[in-house]
């Protein structure tokens, strides 16, 4: 059965974004994109929710010639993985190999990690907080960046209670840590922000 990855570049006080919507500090060095580019070598299949498409997107299209190889290789990656995009509001993809779905699902979802013969990686805080209280999430690899921004979008929900096991822990030489966590076994999380049927993705 594939595994449910969640994988995110966060501040040291857990955003992937400031209050302005900004990320520019996340941006990864050479060392730790390669490092994200392993981690989507083993994915075939990314989840995302409305506003993790928007930015993502950029791979789509993105001219890479005078990249870094690293990012040369993500983009290739990007565009080879198959793509689901909950959303209620957008009506036509803006990428190749992408679906839309209305809501998450987490049956469907459990259904596409018994058949995938490659894990599947998941984005955003909000589908992702779905997902684990569903019990659907295994691993979470967080690359922590040497920086606090003081609020914003959480890399995480707040509302989730669940225990991890600490897998491991690469530190890289920009100041950068990678935690890899995986979920102990014992059912769906707790929470306060809905239970694992249908929900809305936005």
């Amino acid at each position: 059965m594939a595994t449910l990855v969640h994988a995110a570049i966060t501040s040291l006080d857990g955003y992937v974004a400031d209050r302005d919507g900004r990320f520019d500090w996340s941006a990864p060095d050479e060392e730790v994109h390669l490092a994200v580019n392993a981690l989507h070598h083993g994915v075939g299949t990314l989840l995302y929710g409305r506003r993790v498409y928007d930015v993502m997107t950029a791979w789509e299209d993105m001219a890479t010639a005078d990249e870094p190889p690293a990012v040369q290789e993500f983009a290739e990656l990007w565009r080879a993985a198959h793509k689901v995009v909950y959303s209620r509001t957008l009506t036509e993809p803006r990428s190749a190999r992408t679906q839309i779905e209305r809501d998450f699902d987490a049956e469907a979802v459990r259904r596409l990690l018994r058949s995938s013969p490659h894990d599947v990686l998941i984005g955003g805080s909000d589908l992702t907080g779905q997902a684990l209280r569903a019990g659907l999430v295994g691993e979470l690899h967080l690359f922590v960046t040497p920086v606090l921004v003081g609020g914003g979008t959480r890399a995480l929900p707040d509302d989730v209670r669940l225990d991890l096991e600490l897998v491991d822990v690469r530190r890289f030489a920009g100041g950068v840590v990678h935690l890899h966590h995986r979920v102990r076994d014992g059912g769906p999380a707790t929470g306060s922000g809905g239970g694992a049927g249908k929900a809305s993705a936005g």
